[in-house]
């Protein structure tokens, strides 16, 4: 896994909460949910880099 993928994972990961905290502060379920799958998409794509890396080595 390359550091840009890394960064890039990690800010998802870090809007996603961000989005999860405003739609939870607002009590809007649907700013809340999309900050959960943005986080869920950013665990996929670390996941998926992880397993690359294992098959490179």
């Amino acid at each position: 896994m390359s550091i840009s993928d890394k960064i890039s994972n990690k800010v998802d990961d870090l809007a996603g909460k961000a989005k999860e905290g405003v739609g939870k502060a607002a009590d809007d379920k649907s700013t809340e949910n999309e900050g959960k799958i943005d986080q869920a998409k950013s665990s996929l794509k670390d996941a998926g880099e992880k397993v690359k890396d294992a098959f490179k080595n």
